[in-house]
């Protein structure tokens, strides 16, 4: 079985910063590409940014230059840094992972739970 869990969500004030964490654990061979997701009250899951496995990245519009996502391999661990926060940016954020279990296998998608992230003026 593998587990993705989110953490690093919390209250800050706009402007401020927040690093999240994407963490898999259990039965990881690779991690693939990986795409953190955000959904705000009422409104649909987006996209807001995603990395290969070979370290490219793509982000929305509306996070570039603010939002930087990384990974750590051998943690098996891709990050979100988030930076200059705006109220807009107030939603629930996933991490959506592609990971294979076994080299012989094919991969697999897994969503984590979910981190709230709340910026407050």
């Amino acid at each position: 079985q593998v587990q993705v869990v989110e953490s690093g969500g919390g209250l800050v004030q706009a402007g401020g910063s927040l690093r999240l964490s994407c963490g898999a654990s259990g039965r990881v061979f690779r991690i693939n590409a990986v795409g953190w997701y955000r959904q705000a009250p009422g409104k649909q899951r987006e996209l807001v940014a995603r990395i290969t496995t070979d370290g490219s990245t793509d982000y929305a519009d509306s996070v570039k230059g603010r939002f930087t996502i990384s990974r750590d391999n051998a943690k098996n661990t891709v990050y979100l840094q988030i930076d200059s926060l705006k109220l807009e940016d107030t939603a629930v954020y996933y991490c959506n992972a592609d990971i294979q279990s076994s080299p012989h296998i094919g991969q697999w998608n897994y969503w984590g739970q979910g981190t709230q992230v709340t910026v407050s003026s």
